[in-house]
């Protein structure tokens, strides 16, 4: 039986020149995980090798951007965005990922590559926590799951719209703005 972690409320950083970068099958088990992404999250190679990427999702971190992630690169496309992660020990560690799928020589999606850097601390803290937490509350108020990942990227879908813009352009936006 695995141990659930619980979140401790501690924040950890990488240096801002690093990158946090990791490949996965098309399931998302992961296959590739550099030496930065075993040191922030505080496992082994050999223990992140095949578990499911999700081994590092904090419970903060609304379904619903997993949704737009993984529809967006199963269509063939990259995204950009905030993600908090969870650590093994509990803490948490924000990135700006780019995820993108990676293909064969027929354009075959065959798996998927991300890389993760040091997010702009001002943009977490004024734009992206408080939507993610909105996002969040949106999909705690149903109780079947499905609903609520549904409602969660409904809320999400539509604040995205409202700004008028795309999810990526959102996302950058942000960025030049801080």
């Amino acid at each position: 039986m695995a141990v659930q972690i619980q979140p401790t409320g501690k924040e950890v950083y990488f240096p801002a020149g690093e990158l946090i970068v990791s490949k996965t099958d098309l399931k998302g088990r992961i296959t590739y995980a550099n030496r930065t992404f075993c040191h922030i999250a505080g496992y082994a190679e050999n223990e992140l090798l095949g578990q499911p990427h999700s081994i590092i999702r904090h419970p903060d971190m609304p379904r619903a951007v997993f949704r737009l992630v993984w529809d967006t690169i199963a269509a063939g496309r990259e995204i950009f965005g905030y993600v908090k992660n969870m650590a093994r020990s509990g803490d948490h560690y924000w990135v700006f990922a780019h995820v993108t799928p990676s293909f064969d020589d027929a354009g075959n999606i065959v798996a998927y590559h991300s890389n993760r850097r040091d997010p702009d601390r001002g943009i977490i803290e004024n734009a992206i926590a408080p939507l993610y937490a909105e996002v969040l509350r949106v999909e705690q108020s149903h109780a079947n799951g499905k609903q609520a990942v549904e409602a969660g990227y409904k809320a999400l879908v539509d604040f995205v719209t409202s700004q008028k813009v795309s999810y990526d352009e959102l996302m950058f936006a942000l960025k030049s703005a801080a």
